[in-house]
């Protein structure tokens, strides 16, 4: 989570590339014509007053605070901590010298601002003029000739740049990995590394119902499927199974099913709009899956993405509003694939259908990937976040292959899987979570930055959720809880510390990329995990012996009984559990010799002598847990898989 901040940058900053002049930096002006010292002089020359008219300086003053409070070193103080101060000749100014290094460090700065400016207005432009006003649309209201106020209000920039947090939903004991309304728009699903659903009345702020998912590891995705009169809703996991609950179940029975399971972990499912039966879900082992409920059997593999007959693990699917036969998939490289579901041919491109891509991320030497995308809210545009770089749009109707038409900065995506999304009725704006901690919104024709906010205080904001009807949005991160946010905000935001920001994730992205070293594919991780869980189940099921039968046979006195007939004085060789070797003395009855030899050795551990001494067994207790991994015959599928 990053710092405080505490300047005052505002969207004429990104707008032009400019900063206002003010007093505070006039003196620093001077610092930015360091050029126009000789460098025989060594010095940089500070007048008594500057004219503010330095372009350089002005760039410089409006720095944030932050960094000026831990970088720049006061102006009226010089490196031997002698005090600097103007004195005033006449009309002639006085200049004070300060040593050269003075001067590389203010260059060094200067440039830094100007690039980050440069970086931050490249491939943006002016803000459109809005087309609605708040009192036009409330006298048009009134007068009754205007009918969708709300509906335009949920798009108009005045009331994104005065979202303000409302409250936070606290019920789950983990992160939480996903927040959706409900097609009205009445309750909020929230789903959690605890592996629990809550269906929260978030407008009273109080949990509706709250139920165990069935998955054995994180959750990373639950929604609701369409027309079931929210009784019905599918959950993803990390333990790769799909699974579908029923709420009308409650409380009498186990109210979640499985109905498919992938072979790593799932981290999106796409809904088809307006069917209670059918979805598509995917994997990081690279399948998709159908699921139509209305089957005994509902899972069937749809297709498996590959690249030059590689493998492509997924994270995330969306269908296409418009067409639901077409779906989008991102995950493991820099491809976005469109996939049409009545030409999916393996032979012919291995199915794909059309395929985008940022033209300086074809042959990125890195390992890019695709955590999110989405369709617009009439399918025409898709919008690609990928991991440690940007937010593209792209046009769905173009061309395979074709370029990124909008191009959206200032975020960071790179330590979890996280999500983006449209925000308005039309699609207008792009909201997304970042590694910082905070939530960003952008004008999505401008691409500039409207909207800043905190929105964890834990560190990252992994999921956004627009509501369907309202101005209002959920979101949820590292924190425990999930969180509403409302345009109720007195005024407009001043995006307060958001250059400041921007430089620390560019900065981090930067140093991270230079120093890129390929891990182990998690489809490899899961691999192993699943070997290693399979093989303690397996040492669980055999019955372990108890330390007593390890000291019996220790004792010599076992060979020798054959060969001396009285065996029963022998025995008493075990002091440390005597009543359990009391009993088998019986065995001396026997007349035979030689059945006394073994049965006496494997007699011991036959009784509970170690528990009843208080000698407790790692092993015994865990036994009892096997009975948890055979349920429904679903043993040979359970993952134990590496935390979020």
């Amino acid at each position: 989570m990053s710092e405080n901040v505490s300047s005052t940058d505002g969207p004429s900053d990104l707008a032009d590339g400019s900063l206002p002049n003010n007093p505070e930096g006039q003196s620093e002006a001077e610092a930015g014509r360091a050029a126009s010292v000789h460098p025989s002089e060594l010095s940089l020359r500070f007048p008594r007053d500057g004219d503010g008219t330095g372009g350089g300086g002005s760039r410089l003053a409006e720095t944030d605070r932050e960094t000026e409070n831990e970088s720049n070193v006061s102006e009226g103080v010089g490196d031997s901590g002698e005090a600097l101060n103007w004195t005033p000749s006449g009309e002639a100014e006085e200049w004070h010298q300060i040593p050269f290094n003075r001067v590389d460090y203010y260059r060094r700065l200067l440039n830094e601002n100007r690039a980050l400016e440069d970086w931050i207005s490249s491939e943006t432009s002016a803000l459109p003029y809005p087309r609605w006003k708040v009192l036009t649309g409330l006298r048009e209201r009134q007068l009754g000739s205007r009918a969708h106020f709300v509906y335009e209000a949920c798009g108009a920039i005045g009331f994104v740049q005065r979202f303000d947090l409302q409250y936070r939903l606290q019920g789950h004991r983990g992160c939480v990995n996903s927040v959706y309304f409900n097609e009205r728009g009445n309750w909020l699903l929230t789903s959690s590394d605890d592996r629990r659903g809550i269906i929260w009345d978030w407008i009273r702020k109080k949990p509706v119902v709250q139920f165990e998912t069935g998955h054995r590891n994180n959750v990373f995705h639950a929604q609701f499927l369409p027309n079931t009169g929210d009784s019905t809703l599918a959950t993803c996991a990390r333990d790769g199974q799909i699974r579908v609950t029923d709420l009308r179940a409650l409380p009498l029975r186990q109210i979640s099913k499985r109905v498919a399971l992938h072979r790593g972990a799932s981290h999106k499912m796409a809904m088809e709009p307006d069917s209670p039966f059918t979805f598509l879900t995917s994997g990081e082992d690279a399948v998709v899956f159908a699921i139509d409920l209305r089957k005994d059997s509902p899972a069937s593999r749809l297709v498996v993405t590959r690249e030059n007959e590689r493998r492509v693990g997924l994270y995330t699917i969306f269908m296409n509003p418009a067409n639901t036969y077409q779906f989008a998939v991102g995950g493991q490289d820099q491809f976005v694939r469109i996939y049409d579901q009545r030409k999916i041919n393996r032979n012919q491109n291995n199915g794909v259908f059309k395929k985008f891509c940022p033209h300086h991320l074809v042959t990125y030497d890195s390992k890019a990937a695709i955590t999110s995308l989405v369709y617009n809210h009439d399918g025409t545009e898709l919008l690609a976040s990928y991991n440690d770089e940007d937010i593209y749009l792209f046009n769905s109707s173009d061309e395979d292959g074709a370029q990124y038409v909008k191009r959206y900065k200032g975020h960071r995506n790179n330590t979890t899987v996280k999500g983006v999304s449209f925000y308005g009725p039309r699609s207008q704006f792009v909201v997304s979570g970042s590694d910082c901690g905070h939530i960003f919104l952008w004008e999505k024709s401008s691409c500039q930055i409207v909207q800043f906010m905190r929105g964890d205080w834990a560190g990252t904001v992994n999921s956004v959720a627009p509501h369907p009807h309202l101005p209002v949005m959920a979101t949820s991160g590292l924190d425990h809880d999930s969180k509403i946010w409302a345009p109720t905000s007195q005024t407009a935001t001043d995006l307060t510390g958001l250059k400041n920001v921007i430089s620390r994730n560019k900065e981090e992205r930067d140093e991270d990329r230079s120093h890129h070293t390929d891990v182990l594919d998690s489809h490899m991780i899961w691999f192993l995990m699943r070997h290693m869980t399979r093989r303690g189940q397996r040492r669980r099921r055999r019955v372990p012996a108890s330390p007593a039968a390890y000291a019996a046979p220790a004792a010599p006195a076992a060979p020798a009984a054959p060969a001396t007939p009285p065996v029963a004085p022998a025995v008493p060789a075990a002091p440390e559990a005597p009543a359990t070797y009391a009993a088998p003395a019986v065995p001396a009855a026997p007349a035979t010799p030689v059945a006394p030899a073994v049965p006496a050795t494997y007699a011991a551990p036959a009784a509970p002598a170690a528990p009843a001494a208080g000698v407790p067994n790692a092993d015994v207790i865990e036994s009892p847990s096997m009975s948890d991994t055979s349920e429904d015959g679903e043993t040979q599928d359970r993952v134990a898989c590496l935390p979020s």
